[in-house]
């Protein structure tokens, strides 16, 4: 496996590469524009050559003909001398025409013609005469309808060249283009895939969900060491959980066994098993017996909780909706006394894992009677939406901060309002409600509903058993 180099290295590379089509497509465009100018100066010098010769040649026939014409006349032998000379300037004449010219049949025929009419001395019908003469001028005529037809030929051959090369610069542009956005692409997603590879490496150790993905071996050296650095983060941050867990269970089993023992002895000593007790020392063992009775639900809530990070796979099966919800509030029958409960269930089945959700309730339902307003109904709401199926637990009270929403479901956070029961919380019931949801695939949050003041909801997606 190829390993590249800096990210610097890749970056400039990368344009370099980009830059090779560009550069190529520059070139041809350059040599196109060469081949164009070579091409327009030979055609005009063509056109400007035989404009030329067809200018003399038609001069030198006017001045043939008047000059046969007067030696017809006068018979004069310097006038046969101006003859000679006129019909030599037109043999010149004719020649460059028909040597830059492709018409050999005009050409051929002009000679002729130009053979008979230099016997002029010899001619003496007029009639005779007159016919070469026109049959020279209509040859020059037809000379110079080919020349016509030439510069219009050569006209047409320029124009489908420069139709060709304009049609070829543009298939080569859109194909240079192309490689050189190509090549553009595949740079960037030489730096783009570690990158996409560390915003899941983050979004794993964030949510605790999953291996990270093995190394990349094709990456920018300064990408790959990033990477290396959050494996080792997240290695540390296994081994601080590790270490977490096993700090929560021995501590909480440790708290029990003493614990116990007060318990004990608070017991025996209300029960004047040792003696008879005086008010005062009645007084000091309710204190002792209520700050024991609250211990131990703290270390309970402690095992529940590192019970509850030690469970990888939910058990699902069906269940009764009704039956776990009065079972719920049966544990609550003397909290909820004074309170009205609103219960309305319209999913009567339910496939879930029956502890994870029965945490779900009495954690909701202690929450609410926490929490919420004294005399004030409660409603717990059970229903299917969207193949989902929800759960609202809502109560009357004063409304959570939008500042505190973020923070409510981390471990260990205790809201800042005192509660009915005035005992401090552990910081975990709501902690262990977004646990449960989540081993469940599901997820809780705090919503906006016109009967109530706080309501929490829990999704929980449709999952066979």
């Amino acid at each position: 496996m190829v390993q590249l180099g800096s990210l610097r290295q890749l970056t400039l590379g990368s344009f370099v590469l980009a830059l090779i089509p560009l550069i190529a497509l520059l070139w041809q465009s350059q040599s196109d524009l060469a081949k164009v100018g070579q091409m327009t100066t030979l055609e005009t010098r063509f056109v400007v050559d035989v404009v030329s010769d067809m200018q003399r040649l038609d001069n030198a026939v006017v001045d043939v003909e008047r000059s046969i014409r007067q030696f017809a006349v006068l018979r004069n032998e310097r006038v046969a001398q101006l003859s000679d000379n006129a019909i030599d300037q037109f043999a010149v004449a004719a020649d460059n025409l028909c040597q830059a010219l492709s018409v050999p049949a005009t050409c051929s025929r002009l000679s002729e013609q130009l053979n008979q009419l230099a016997e002029y001395r010899a001619i003496e019908d007029q009639l005779l005469l007159n016919a070469y003469l026109a049959s020279v001028g209509g040859s020059v005529d037809q000379l110079r309808d080919d020349v016509e037809a030439a510069i219009t030929e050569r006209v047409k051959v320029q124009q489908d060249d420069l139709n060709a090369m304009q049609a070829k610069q543009a298939w080569s542009t859109a194909m240079l283009v192309s490689v050189s956005l190509l090549l553009i692409l595949m740079g960037s997603q030489l730096i783009v895939n570690p990158v996409n590879n560390l915003k899941k490496i983050i979004r794993i150790m964030a949510h605790s969900d999953g291996q990270l993905p093995p190394l990349s071996r094709q990456a920018p050296k300064e990408l790959i060491d990033v990477e290396k650095d959050l494996h080792w983060l997240y290695d540390r941050l296994q081994q601080l959980e590790h270490i977490r867990t096993a700090l929560l269970r021995h501590a909480a089993h440790e708290l029990k066994t003493p614990l116990a023992s007060i318990k004990e002895g608070c017991s025996l000593l209300s029960e004047n098993v040792v003696g008879e007790l005086n008010n005062s020392q009645r007084e000091v063992l309710s204190l002792l017996t209520g700050s024991t009775q609250r211990l131990n639900t703290l270390v309970e809530k402690l095992l529940d909780y590192n019970l509850l990070l030690q469970q990888a796979q939910p058990k699902i099966v069906e269940s009764d909706a009704g039956k776990l919800v009065t079972a719920c509030l049966d544990d609550y029958a003397l909290a909820i006394q004074e309170r009205e409960v609103d219960v309305n269930i319209s999913a009567p089945t339910v496939h879930v894992d029956e502890e994870l959700f029965r945490r779900i309730l009495d954690n909701l339902v202690s929450n609410a009677v926490a929490h919420g307003a004294i005399g004030r109904p409660i409603n717990i709401s059970l229903y299917n939406e969207n193949d989902n199926l929800v759960l609202d637990v809502a109560n009357r009270g004063k409304r959570i901060a939008p500042e505190s929403v973020h923070t409510l479901f981390e471990p260990f956070i205790r809201g800042t309002e005192p509660r009915n029961d005035n005992v401090i919380g552990t910081g975990l019931g709501l902690s262990i409600v977004a646990d449960c949801a989540r081993l469940m695939h599901g997820d809780v949050k705090v919503v906006d509903v016109d009967y109530a003041d706080v309501c929490f909801r829990v999704t929980i997606p449709r999952q066979e058993k």
